[in-house]
C-alpha cells in the first residue's frame, strides 16, 4: 500500500487489539490485491440505540487506482463482528472490481479484411480460400459463413473474418462479406 493505514476510533476508547484486527483484514486485501493506494478505517459508535443498546458502525474507505470502494455498515453491540462484517462486503466489492479489471477479460477479435481467392464445391461441401492484402491465405469451409450463402460466393469478393488455426494451419471463422462490398 502506498500511503499507509489509517484507523480512527470515534466516540470510543483506542483499542491495540481492535487495531490489531483491522491491521489483519487489510494485510488479507493487499495479498488479494495488491494495487492498493489506501485505506481509511473509521470505528464509531454514533449514540444508543433505543432497543439494541451500543451499536457499532465501521466505514471502510479503499483507495485503489481507478477510484474508491466504500462501505458503510452498521453491526450489532460487538466491534468484531462489525469490523468482520465490514470487510466481508469490501472483499466482495474489491473482488467484484478486480474481475472488471483484469486484463485476461475476453477482448473481441477485430476482423481481418480479405478479398476472395478460390472457392470449391464437391459433393455439397464448400471451401475455399481468402487471401490478404499481405497474401497469407486462409482456408475456410461453408460451415465458417456466417453471411451470406457460401453459394453466392466468387473469387474477388471481399470479405472479413476472425483468423484461427485449424488442423493443417491457418484457418479463417465467421467469415461475412466486407460492408464495402456488394454480392
Amino acid at each position: 500500500m502506498q500511503n499507509p493505514l489509517q484507523v480512527t476510533f470515534r466516540d470510543i476508547p483506542q483499542s491495540d487489539a481492535v487495531e490489531s484486527r483491522i491491521r489483519g483484514k487489510v494485510e488479507k486485501l493487499e495479498k488479494f490485491y495488491p494495487h492498493i493506494i489506501g485505506c481509511k478505517v473509521v470505528l464509531e459508535m454514533p449514540r444508543k440505540h433505543v432497543n439494541q443498546g451500543k451499536i457499532f458502525n465501521v466505514r471502510i474507505d479503499l483507495i485503489v487506482p481507478q477510484g474508491e470502494i466504500v462501505v458503510n455498515r452498521h453491526s450489532n453491540v460487538n466491534a468484531y463482528v462489525a469490523i468482520r462484517d465490514a470487510f466481508d462486503a469490501l472483499g466482495r466489492r474489491l473482488q467484484d472490481f478486480s474481475q472488471r479489471q483484469r486484463i485476461d477479460v475476453k477482448q473481441h477479435e477485430q476482423p481481418i479484411q480479405g478479398r476472395i481467392a478460390r472457392v470449391f464445391v464437391e459433393e455439397g461441401h464448400g471451401y475455399g480460400f481468402i487471401e490478404t492484402e499481405e497474401g497469407q491465405e486462409f482456408y475456410f469451409t461453408d460451415e465458417n459463413m456466417t453471411e451470406p450463402e457460401f453459394a453466392f460466393l466468387y473469387p474477388g469478393v471481399e470479405v472479413e473474418f476472425i483468423e484461427g488455426m485449424g488442423s493443417d494451419g491457418l484457418q479463417a471463422k465467421r467469415v461475412s462479406t466486407s460492408r464495402n462490398s456488394a454480392v
